[in-house]
């Protein structure tokens, strides 16, 4: 989904914040903006997006925090369609693209992740699971952020140069542990992808 679709203008993290401090399920921040809250600081000048995940459970919800935006679901393969409340996306629904009205740019997109009772299942590999509670972090801010080695294995699969960026900035903060499961989950999903050559435990 490309630029033809409109233009994005990300939501500010503590806006974002606030909004989800009235969600009533879990959620944390992801993509780029989780990476920089791990470590503490910015990493990146600028952000194309901002991201908030929610466990499928929960998503109906999302009507009610972001009340008065429009919510449009990505159909795959590569379309936006607008998402009423009170339905229930499909299991290959994953990503929501918000905006405060018609003409508004983009504002926030919400992923949609699954879960097998306390436990999360990646969407990539629904082999690779950890508990639910293991896979957010807080830092001294107090928002909620994916850890950075979950957030890696979502973002090897599209391995961008940002990406690139955002791993050298986590490899410093992640344990031992965190990184050799990275590199395990990475090897299992994806073989051959070139991190494998600079994740060691």
């Amino acid at each position: 989904m490309g630029a033809d679709l409109g233009r994005w203008v990300p939501l500010p993290l503590n806006e974002v914040a606030g909004l989800f401090s009235s969600f009533p399920g879990t959620w944390w921040i992801a993509g780029g903006f989780a990476v920089e809250l791990a470590v503490g600081h910015p990493v990146r000048d600028e952000h194309g997006d901002i991201d908030v995940g929610v466990v499928r459970s929960d998503h109906l919800t999302l009507h009610d925090v972001l009340r008065g935006w429009e919510l449009w679901a990505a159909d795959p393969p590569g379309s936006l369609r607008r998402w009423s409340p009170g339905e229930q996306l499909p299991a290959h629904v994953h990503d929501v693209w918000c905006k405060q009205g018609p003409e508004a740019p983009w504002g926030l997109q919400v992923m949609i992740d699954d879960t097998d009772g306390d436990e999360w299942v990646s969407r990539r590999d629904s082999a690779v699971r950890r508990p639910l509670a293991e896979i957010i972090g807080v830092g001294s801010s107090g928002v909620p952020y994916l850890i950075p080695a979950v957030q890696m294995y979502y973002k090897a699969a599209r391995h961008r140069p940002k990406d690139d960026v955002d791993l050298r900035a986590v490899l410093p903060v992640m344990t031992g542990e965190e990184r050799r499961w990275l590199r395990a989950t990475v090897e299992a999903t994806f073989p051959g992808h070139p991190w494998l050559s600079v994740v060691h435990g």
